[in-house]
């Protein structure tokens, strides 16, 4: 039920309408959006097993790929089965918990998987630049601390958001127009000043994420003098081919995000219904895609994946 925006009444749950000016679009985007779904689960838990079963692939590089696959996969669940929810059965009400349970994830789990790309990238910095040191910097130690800092620091710094979001006094409308619970479409909705909620999450997130990126652009840039380096052109392609895949990732989660970013910048130009496809589509497609470009580009992978098919027959 709608709450009308005179009602003081607690608002106990809310009400995702995704594209409220062109609903008649749900039934048209159910098909493909439940196509790329069933992709990424299906894409990564084919990477997940493989790794997992494939003894050749137990290295810090593989590891952080699980990483990454496993925040994948928590991101599309949090978001896409609820919206083909709605899509297909009109199941619009989310709880008051559970609309808030979704934001903590998606705020903290997006800078999660730039914080695993940074370190994706020192792990291919060491490895081109420094190869000697390899095996001794880059250990399966090295990569249980870089896991632990990845989520603890996006939970400890990104946790507030949702819970100043959750102490907002919620009293008046409760339609949220939007598919998923985000921050700022979730805080228009409230009674109180919602100013300090958006400004940390703008600077928290900014900085995470710029810093990440930062990082990312410099470790490819001494990648790259190293490479420019080699006398040999066969090391420096397969030197640069090592790094393809990765590169090849960043640059869809980097796309992606920029374009979510910049169409909300110029949120009066573009159609709402615009925006909220784009963010959803941001949920979808870097899972549906990271395990299948890291899969066809790495020759290791696609070994291990031909023995478990051997071993399955």
């Amino acid at each position: 039920m709608t709450l009308s925006s005179n009602d003081t009444a607690a608002v106990s749950e809310f009400l995702l309408i995704c594209f409220p000016n062109y609903q008649s679009w749900q039934h048209w985007l159910s098909l493909p959006l439940s196509l790329l779904f069933l992709l990424a689960m299906g894409a990564n838990a084919t990477l997940l097993i493989t790794i997992l079963l494939e003894a050749s692939l137990h290295e810090p590089l593989y590891y952080l790929l699980s990483l990454l696959s496993l925040l994948d996969v928590v991101l599309c669940l949090t978001v896409i089965p609820k919206v083909l929810a709605i899509f297909w059965f009109d199941l619009r009400p989310i709880s008051f918990s559970a609309c808030f349970l979704q934001m903590f994830i998606m705020n903290s789990f997006l800078p999660m998987e730039s914080c695993t790309f940074m370190v994706m990238a020192y792990d291919r910095y060491v490895a081109i630049c420094y190869p000697l040191q390899y095996p001794s910097i880059i250990t399966d130690q090295f990569v249980a601390k870089a896991s632990v800092f990845v989520v603890v620091r996006n939970v400890l710094l990104l946790s507030p958001v949702p819970i100043l979001s959750a102490q907002l006094h919620y009293c008046g409308k409760n339609v949220i127009e939007n598919c998923i619970c985000s921050n700022m479409s979730v805080s228009r909705l409230s009674c109180d000043n919602f100013t300090l909620n958006r400004i940390y999450q703008l600077v928290i997130g900014w900085t995470l994420l710029g810093s990440d990126f930062i990082l990312i652009f410099l470790s490819y840039t001494f990648i790259l003098r190293a490479v420019l380096r080699f006398k040999s052109e066969g090391a420096a392609m397969k030197a640069l081919s090592t790094c393809g895949s990765h590169f090849i990732l960043i640059l869809f989660f980097s796309t992606i995000l920029l374009v979510v970013v910049l169409t909300n910048v110029a949120r009066k130009s573009v159609p709402m219904d615009i925006l909220i496809l784009l963010n959803v589509l941001h949920h979808l497609i870097p899972p549906a895609l990271n395990p299948i470009v890291y899969g066809f580009r790495t020759q290791e992978l696609k070994q291990g994946f031909q023995k478990l098919l051997q071993k399955g027959l």
